[in-house]
């Protein structure tokens, strides 16, 4: 293939945290899975359950190009579940300055139901290191806003064969990766770039949000993945997807996060 076209793949790599479970020294500890749930006490119970909590404060200097704040928490909830167009999950941000409350941690589940109470029981629990790596496209169709049909990714008419030489490298860059913070979505199907796919189902969901929600695809940019198939029993191959709108993330409107959840059973 040109050089050209490889030139210009590259080109759209972007900075991102890979977030491991781990007990050693290969980063900095910058959050952890689980732990307990502390949140202002002016803040609702969350709908879903417990997955994370980042610090931001302790995310390495310029590890995404995501315009996050600069201090207090990340905590992102999410059950491993299709939603059809219904949001999987949530993230609050907690200021560094907020007062909290110790939480319920099963309180989302207000049906009881004994599977999702096993699902969350084998979410994992322990430090999560950080280290700054870089994210390339893994999908190859976009659909445009306005259009029905799908295209392969602007200007990369070899996006097939680079995709594939990007899902036989990135295990080689983040193998034992258990989050992302920033770059590109990822999950065991890569026709479809997950942000685009969340966008639109944002967009059909419109009517329960506050506020406008952009079917472009461009408009929004993926928060953090979480790869819960490598973490949860009888979830395997699930991903879970956090994406906002570029103008939510710049206002720090985390209530309006919307949740994906790639699952084939």
């Amino acid at each position: 293939m040109p050089a050209d076209d490889v030139e210009r793949w590259l080109a759209t790599a972007r900075p991102c945290a890979t977030l491991t479970l781990s007990d050693d020294d290969t980063g900095p500890v910058v959050g952890r899975f689980g732990g307990p749930l502390l949140l202002p006490s002016d803040t609702p119970d969350p709908g879903h359950p417990f997955v994370a909590s980042v610090d931001l404060a302790a995310l390495p200097a310029d590890a995404t190009d995501l315009l996050l704040p600069s201090d207090g928490r990340l905590l992102f909830f999410a059950l491993p579940e299709t939603g059809d167009h219904t949001s999987m999950g949530s993230v609050i941000h907690v200021p560094a300055d907020a007062a909290v409350t110790r939480r319920d941690a099963y309180a989302w589940n207000s049906a009881n139901i004994a599977e999702y109470d096993r699902v969350f029981a084998s979410y994992p629990e322990g430090s999560l290191r950080a280290r700054t790596d870089v994210s390339l496209p893994h999908h190859q169709f976009i659909v445009p806003a306005g259009e029905e049909e799908a295209v392969y990714l602007p200007g990369h008419p070899y996006c097939s064969e680079l995709v594939e030489i990007g899902e036989d490298t990135k295990d080689l860059i983040a193998p034992s990766a258990q989050m992302q913070i920033g770059g590109y979505a990822d999950e065991e199907a890569v026709e479809f770039d997950p942000v685009d796919v969340a966008a639109s189902l944002a967009a059909v969901d419109a009517g329960h949000w506050d506020g406008p929600v952009s079917d472009d695809v461009a408009d929004w940019v993926l928060l953090a993945d979480w790869y819960a198939g490598r973490d949860v029993e009888k979830r395997e191959g699930a991903t879970v997807h956090w994406v906002i709108q570029r103008e939510d993330l710049a206002a720090r409107r985390f209530e309006r996060v919307f949740t994906t959840v790639f699952w084939n059973p």
